[in-house]
């Protein structure tokens, strides 16, 4: 014989789901989240670390133009007072304040700024996000000769 079941006792049991259900599900999600985040945070590192390499790129080809011109490089930075000097971007990104570097323009060690200019970008100063760092590579230098370095510990800063 067949039992007749009320209809609205259907509708309750299969709709929702119970508080035992929704806990593990919750922490599943958080153990993929916890996972998850250490890459993220290395993730926007590179990404932004490789912003900064495309802006030392850039202003070197621009003191290449200037020093065709003028027989010289430039020193600049966030600082400077020149005119030529104002002419060079001293941050990273579209603008001072979501940029992850200031970058500065300098005379190569052991060489004058008129044959040989270094350009140093540095992580997270006081004119651009103070919250960034990279602990992996520090600051990046390109300079006029063509060498690529980092000041920090990583052997892989410039791919």
């Amino acid at each position: 014989m067949r039992r007749t079941q009320n209809p609205e006792a259907l509708q309750r049991e299969g709709t929702g789901l119970s508080l035992v259900e929704l806990l593990i599900a919750l922490a599943v999600a958080g153990i993929i989240a916890a996972a998850a985040y250490p890459d993220f945070g290395q993730h926007v590192v590179r990404q932004r670390r490789t912003e900064a390499q495309g802006a030392l790129q850039q202003l070197m080809q621009q003191q290449e133009r200037y020093y065709t011109l003028h027989n010289r490089y430039v020193a600049f930075g966030a600082e400077a007072a020149d005119a030529d000097a104002r002419l060079f971007r001293w941050y990273s990104g579209a603008s001072a304040g979501r940029s992850a570097y200031e970058i500065a323009g300098r005379a190569c060690d052991n060489d004058t700024i008129e044959r040989c200019v270094q350009l140093v970008a540095t992580p997270g100063t006081r004119r651009v996000d103070t919250q960034f760092r990279d602990s992996e590579c520090e600051q990046l230098i390109l300079t006029s000769t063509g060498e690529r370095r980092a000041t920090g510990p990583g052997r892989r800063c410039w791919r």
